[in-house]
Parts: C-alpha cells; sequence; structure tokens
C-alpha cells in the first residue's frame, strides 16, 4: 500500500489534522489496515478500495479501532484522489452509509472538498451520563450555555454537542482520559464536541477523542456535520445556513470548517474544507 500524508482543513501543513491515506487497499485485511493506522500514527486513516460500479469503498481507522465515518480524513482522502485524477463528484460507500463528495479548485488555485453526510440525526443525553461526562470535564452546569442544550448528535458517528458559556471555558480542557474512554465506549460516541457560540452562524470547538488514542482532535468533520444536523433540528439556527467552525486553535493547530446546513429536513450536512499533502 502507498501510504500518503495529508492535513485537511488547513493550506498550511503545520495547521489542521492530519490524516492518512491509501488510495487503493486492495487485498488489505482488518488486521492489516489497523496495524496500518497505527503505524502511521494520526487520529484515523482511510483506506479506500475503487469497487466495480466506479465507487469508493472506503474504512477508517484509529491506531485503536475501525471507526465508521470521519470527516477530515474523508476531506484528504478526496484531495489526493483530485490530485491524481482530476476535480469532480466522487460516490463513498463508508460503514456508515453512502457519502458523496466534490472536489474543485479555489479562486487561488487550492483544491477543496466538500462533502455531503448521512442524513442526521439527534438524540437525548442521558441525565446520569451528562453529570458523568461534565464530572471527568471538570465543567459544573453553570459552564453550559443554556441556548445550546446538550444533545448527542450524528452525521456518521455519534458525539455528545456540549456548549461551552464562554470562550474561557473552553479554552481550558483537561480531564480523566480513562475515564472519558470508558465512558464513550458504553455509549458509542466517537469524539466529545465542545463547542462556544461566537456569532449566530461562527463556532468554535475542541473534540476530546481518547478512543482514538489521541486527548483532542485539531479538526472534526464529522462532528461539525452533526453539529449542523443538531442545529437545524433543534431550531437554533435560521436555515439555510452557512456555519464557520474553528477548531484546533488552542492546540496550536488551528482548522477552518465550513458547514453548509440546508433546509429541508432529513438532507446530509455539507461540510468543506481544503488538504495539503504533508
Amino acid at each position: 500500500m502507498e501510504i500518503l500524508r495529508y492535513v485537511a482543513f488547513s493550506t498550511d501543513p503545520a495547521g489542521g489534522n492530519p490524516a492518512g491515506v491509501v488510495l487503493d487497499a486492495a487485498g488489505a485485511d482488518e488486521a492489516a489496515m489497523l496495524a496500518t493506522a497505527a503505524s502511521v500514527g494520526y487520529s484515523e486513516t482511510a483506506f479506500a478500495v475503487r469497487s466495480g460500479d466506479g465507487r469508493l469503498d472506503v474504512r477508517y481507522f484509529s491506531p485503536l479501532a475501525e471507526v465508521p465515518f470521519c470527516g477530515h480524513a474523508t476531506i484528504a482522502t478526496a484531495v489526493a484522489h483530485a490530485e491524481r485524477h482530476g476535480t469532480g463528484r466522487l460516490l463513498l460507500r463508508t460503514p456508515a452509509g453512502p457519502v458523496t463528495v466534490t472536489t474543485d479548485r479555489s479562486a487561488d488555485g487550492a483544491l477543496v472538498a466538500t462533502l455531503v453526510s448521512v442524513a442526521p440525526r439527534t438524540a437525548p443525553v442521558e441525565e446520569a451520563d451528562l453529570a458523568e461526562l461534565l464530572a471527568i470535564l471538570g465543567w459544573s452546569a453553570a459552564d453550559l450555555d443554556p441556548a445550546l442544550p446538550p444533545r448527542a448528535a450524528f452525521a456518521g458517528a455519534w458525539h455528545p454537542v456540549i456548549a461551552a458559556a464562554s470562550r474561557d471555558r473552553l479554552a481550558r480542557l483537561d480531564y480523566d482520559m480513562p475515564a472519558l474512554t470508558a465512558l464513550m465506549a458504553r455509549r458509542d460516541w466517537t469524539t466529545v464536541d465542545l463547542v462556544w457560540r461566537e456569532s449566530p452562524t461562527v463556532f468554535h470547538a475542541r473534540n476530546p477523542f481518547p478512543p482514538g488514542g489521541v486527548v483532542e482532535d485539531p479538526a472534526t468533520g464529522a462532528a461539525a456535520a452533526a453539529f449542523g444536523g443538531y442545529l437545524r433540528e433543534l431550531g437554533l439556527v435560521r436555515v439555510p445556513a452557512t456555519l464557520t467552525v474553528h477548531q484546533g486553535v488552542d492546540m496550536g493547530r488551528p482548522s477552518t470548517i465550513t458547514v453548509t446546513v440546508p433546509a429541508e429536513p432529513d438532507t446530509g450536512i455539507g461540510v468543506t474544507g481544503t488538504a495539503v499533502r504533508i
């Protein structure tokens, strides 16, 4: 397998979220993919195989386990494919369901990819789970923004959305990693989407990701898609909407994610970003 390395949601290799990309993983079994992801060491590596109908079958592995969907690795895969085969529209089959991704060049020549997620949905976070999660994070109920209620959100993977009342609260991230790993495993959460609302359409996010073996993810496209669905379902944004999510700033790896939220319910959420080869 040829292993490519890209950073997604940034034009600077020192920013964004690194992802491994294998454009032709034909013949690789699950053990080989997991071992490859562990050797790459990024939060996720995407493995693509072209099927007979022209689609790409894509699987995503962290260094520790397979995950059903990964936004930043999808963006990286699409840009890597475009560099070799030209821009256009790709149809992906992922463990979470079908995902379309379109690549084009921006006015300055950078390759930009837009994925459209599977249909999003939300679910309540049980009171006991919320209390446990806040205790692990060291947050209190007073630290929460009442305008953005806690909720589990899905657009290919599940993420509890927890909104901070201030940017300062979001900036102070310190948690019990083994305890959060155990809670997330019980509830099948992929990352925790901690957010702060700067304006009606601008948000800041941090995503603890202990199931992937890392303290924090610098850019999480799957969580951004789920968050867009959460805002639409709960009527917390006027749709159609274009949102900007800033992530990775507190880690020194600034990332910018553009989220497009259609007005039609039960439709996929668009996630747009650049990617550059490392």
